[in-house]
């Protein structure tokens, strides 16, 4: 093979981790270049499977393997990364994966005789392409910078870095795709403008916009769709052509893995044929029998509209966040193999006003981003600066479960924000700091991220305390939370572990194939948070009960009430998170009438005096 002479020293390559493909890339003299596989591939299809005897097979070879043996293969395992079988479930549907029994906070996956997480997954991807860069330059690699959608929640990120570690590599940045490509385009692109970057890969979808000013890249917003790509086109067509096959055929082939992926190879090729031409054939053939079906532009077009449709709301969205119009935007980049799609570049050109760019090739561009900072970092590339953004606001639990967001989405990373916060109770000597990701109001509508106790609060009247809680981001979107009374000076920091992923102790484990305790861990945590909620609500219960709606009620009212309080109470003490749900429920139930009784003489009370 081909093997690249150059000085020895460690070289930082650059890693799309894709849905559908995976590339590494690196920078040479002049310019970041994609590095090629043994088969003289650049793609590495994100495809892994597990041979008869035991063997891993990953990328091209494993294409003909998710066809015999589906059961023994997997693929879209980015969908996966940091979900929980909760946040998948209709999505699993459509895959002919086997989840392993008591896959509830870290999904493992059954191929052949073995389970896998996605974060193992990804790994033996990473290792594929950690091997092709190793063979094309000569030396050991062992640094990285890993690319993410825009949209990646901290639990997606988090179990991105656990998989590059599980590969061997040190993870030294993950960037977003939309501004790896950026970085690509703006090694002979203009210095100054803005720039919108549309991404509609394999598995997500992310619109990012991006100032260029001086050789800084700052962006102003990111927005998109983890549960969107080329692989719902993939699925709508598959779907129809299962109908076909069906109603022709008189044959269920939905259920048979080997049928399903290889009329799924047959669907992509037409769909691939459609983007330069004006029909395509879909032909199949099983057991003796034939499929055929000619499928012209617009027909696929009118199927697909929805899906299209679909992410323009998100741009929109990016476009406000970031203050612009699309007179304002100076240039398109489009990214990701879906953007070959006439209907795609067309939608895009139409919003945006303006003729998206395609130079680089949609496939490669990310990858070749990724090389860019990766030479930034080895110091092969100077004068260039990379200001990214987090994709989510991140705040703390008030009292009452509302959230205060400290670092607000689409802030400029690495970031840092502080709050002064006080008690809620006379003598209070401890603080619960619960931390969450989202943008909704309720903490019980965003994602917890982590809970720890700031102790030692010196006892004084409610409201007198300061709580001092600062949040710090560094460059790869992990958080670092600290509390700190500001009278005593004591303080507690945790470095934020998401609620769906692994610990470190975790992922050495997992790299000695044992993740035994990440499920137990889990469920401690959704525990904790039901009981978090729970005296959030017998507490003002117990407030309701000492005013005047309380005594409007009837009798067997107030104990039915009493009756659900008690109950709650008892259920705290279990360990069952949906039996604690469950009895909150009933008290939220039984407290109707009162919470009206209240409402009632709230407004009374405004009126009172009041002439109409």
């Amino acid at each position: 093979m081909f093997q690249i002479e150059f000085e020895n020293q460690d070289k930082v390559v650059g890693i799309d981790l894709g849905t559908t493909n995976s590339l590494v890339a690196w920078m040479n003299l002049t310019k970041p270049e994609v590095i090629l596989g043994a088969d003289g591939d650049k793609l590495v299809p994100s495809i892994v499977s597990l041979a008869a005897d035991g063997q891993i097979i990953v990328g091209n070879a494993a294409r003909q393997e998710l066809i015999d043996h589906p059961e023994r293969s997997i693929y879209s395992v980015k969908r996966l990364m940091g979900r929980g079988v909760g946040d998948v479930r209709e999505e699993l549907k459509l895959f002919p994966f086997r989840i392993a029994e008591g896959s509830e906070s870290v999904i493992r996956v059954v191929l052949g005789e073995k389970t896998f997480t996605p974060p193992e997954v990804s790994a033996l991807i990473l290792r594929q392409l950690k091997k092709n860069a190793e063979d094309a330059l000569g030396c050991n690699v062992t640094k990285a910078v890993i690319t993410v959608p825009a949209y990646f929640n901290d639990a997606q990120r988090q179990a991105t870095r656990d998989a590059g570690r599980i590969a061997g590599l040190d993870v030294l940045r993950l960037v977003n795709e939309p501004t790896a490509a950026a970085l690509a385009y703006g090694l002979d692109k203009r210095r100054e403008g803005i720039i919108a970057v549309y991404d509609l890969g394999g598995g997500t979808f992310d619109i990012s916009i991006l100032k260029l000013m001086d050789g800084i890249f700052e962006v102003l917003a990111t927005n998109g769709d983890t549960h969107l790509g080329g692989d719902d086109i993939d699925n709508r067509l598959l779907r129809i052509a299962l109908e076909d096959v069906k109603s022709e055929w008189g044959d269920d082939l939905a259920h048979i893995g080997e049928a399903v992926q290889t009329l799924r190879q047959c669907v992509i090729r037409a769909k691939e044929a459609l983007s330069f031409a004006t029909s395509a054939v879909i032909e199949f053939d099983w057991h003796g029998k034939q499929y055929r079906r000619e499928i012209t532009r617009e027909l696929f077009e009118n199927l697909i509209t929805d899906i299209v449709d679909r992410t323009l709301g998100p741009c929109r969205d990016c476009m406000r966040d970031a203050g612009v119009t699309p007179e304002q935007i100076d240039e398109v980049v489009l990214v990701g193999g879906s953007t070959r799609i006439p209907l795609v570049r067309g939608a895009v050109e139409v919003l945006f006003r303006a003729r998206p760019h395609t130079e680089l090739n949609p496939d490669e561009v990310v990858a070749l981003g990724a090389a860019v900072q990766a030479g930034i970092l080895s110091g092969a590339v100077e004068n260039q600066l990379l200001l990214d953004v987090t994709p989510l606001s991140l705040g703390i639990e008030m009292y009452g479960g509302v959230v205060s967001k400290i670092i607000h989405r689409n802030s400029t990373i690495p970031a840092s924000a502080g709050e002064t916060f006080t008690t809620g109770v006379d003598g209070q000597t401890n603080v619960l700091i619960h931390v969450v990701q989202g943008e909704r109001e309720l903490a019980k509508d965003c994602r917890s991220l982590a809970r720890f106790d700031l102790k030692g609060i010196e006892p004084m009247s409610a409201g007198f305390a300061r709580i001092e809680v600062r949040f710090l981001i560094d460059a790869n979107g992990i958080l670092q939370v600290t509390a700190r009374d500001a009278r005593t000076g004591r303080e507690q920091s945790i470095e934020v572990k998401p609620s769906y992923g692994l610990t470190d102790e975790q992922v050495e484990a997992m790299i000695e194939a044992s993740i035994d305790y990440a499920e137990a861990d889990y469920a401690a945590a959704q525990v904790a948070g039901a009981r978090v909620e729970a005296d959030a609500i017998l507490a003002a219960t117990e407030k309701a009960k000492r005013s005047d709606a309380w005594h409007e009620l009837a009798s067997d009212e107030r104990q039915a009430i009493t009756d659900a309080m008690n109950r709650l109470r008892q259920a705290c003490h279990s360990e069952d998170h949906a039996l604690i749900k469950a009895e909150i429920e009933h008290l939220n139930e039984a407290t109707h009438t009162l919470a009206e009784n209240m409402m009632n003489t709230a407004v009374r009370g405004a009126l009172k005096g009041t002439k109409v």
